[in-house]
């Protein structure tokens, strides 16, 4: 028979990483699960990718990030955070998806599903649960034909397996921006298609003077107010002002942004705002209606996943285990809007 936990984190990344040490800072011990690595969504970043912010704002735990730079790497961050989980001696079983959660009488019921080697299911009886599970799992689709072919990805690679390739990119922020410099760089040809006509303010500051004088420079092509039309072997249909035209892909990423699994939050029986999609929950507590169930970062943002940063996201597991008062210091921490409850 399984023993009860006490705490169920879901999610080992920064935020779920974070929540699991506020736990045991209060005497608790905690089971954390993610279907993929510690810190899963920091691993599918760009190889040699640099976080926009400093050190200091992704800490977790009070250990300090040390990094080379004035801002950390991707490599010095995923080795930063499962420092942390070591140090903390956090319980984390990687590669480990929650399927589903119901209430057996007074107990939650947790049914999770080994997502490597042989498959196994499991019911785990637990008292309180955390969902702090992100949305770079589930990409937004554009819905075109092709989009499945195996050649199309919804994230982004390492780009030396990309020279000598014709490479298209889909997106204008910075994980688009940033394969397409490093594959540029790596020997590919590369053509960025975004349906806007300028790439997003939020792309970084040292990326976008670069990307920019590779397009001046004829080294990058860019298809303005464009959209994709089909996806197939060899190349892709685009639709812009200029017309309809055939772009040569090998390779295609479509690196249109992401969302939270609002599939797994319906099944559990949260409620969901029509709108903005926002599981309904205490903005103080964060647990939602589901009474014994609670959000964890950028989970209580619903569609606007943007508001939502592992530098204020990293306050949320004092927000539930806390007191009153380290509630409301954890709320000022993190410079968060408190909504009312379903909001």
């Amino acid at each position: 028979m399984v023993d009860t936990e006490t705490v169920l984190i879901v999610g080992a990344g920064p935020i779920g990483l974070a929540c699991a040490i506020a736990a045991r800072r209060r005497g608790l011990d905690p089971l954390v699960i993610d279907q993929g690595a510690i810190a899963e969504s920091i691993v599918r970043y760009p190889i040699g990718m640099v976080f926009f912010t400093t050190p200091d704002r992704l800490e977790i735990g009070g250990h300090p990030l040390v990094c080379a730079g004035p801002k950390p790497t991707r490599e010095e961050a995923l080795m930063y955070y499962r420092g942390v989980a070591r140090s903390e001696a956090l319980r984390v079983r990687p590669y480990t998806r929650l399927a589903g959660v119901e209430r057996r009488g007074g107990q939650l019921a947790c049914r999770v599903v080994r997502t490597l080697g042989a498959p196994r299911d499991e019911v785990i009886p637990c008292e309180r649960v955390v969902l702090a599970t992100g949305y770079f799992d589930h990409p937004n689709p554009l819905g075109v034909p092709g989009e499945c072919l195996p050649h199309v990805s919804h994230y982004s690679t390492e780009a030396h397996g990309l020279a000598g390739l014709d490479v298209a990119i889909v997106g204008a922020k910075n994980s688009a921006v940033e394969l397409a410099l490093n594959a540029f760089r790596a020997g590919a040809r590369v053509t960025l298609v975004h349906r806007g006509a300028a790439l997003k303010p939020s792309v970084k500051y040292w990326l976008r003077p670069d990307f920019e004088n590779r397009v001046k420079a004829g080294e990058i092509e860019v298809r303005w107010n464009t959209a994709i039309r089909e996806i197939s072997n060899g190349d892709v249909l685009v639709e812009g002002a200029a017309g309809v035209e055939r772009v040569p892909a090998d390779r295609v990423f479509l690196l249109t942004g992401y969302r939270p699994d609002f599939d797994l939050l319906r099944g559990i029986g949260i409620t969901l705002d029509p709108e903005t999609m926002r599981p309904a929950h205490d903005s103080q507590t964060l647990e939602t209606d589901v009474p014994g169930v609670f959000i964890a970062g950028s989970l209580t943002a619903g569609k606007f996943t943007s508001e939502i940063f592992i530098e204020n996201g990293r306050y949320d597991g004092e927000r539930i285990f806390g007191d009153a008062e380290g509630r409301r210091r954890a709320g000022t921490a993190a410079g968060r809007i408190a909504r009312p409850v379903g909001e």
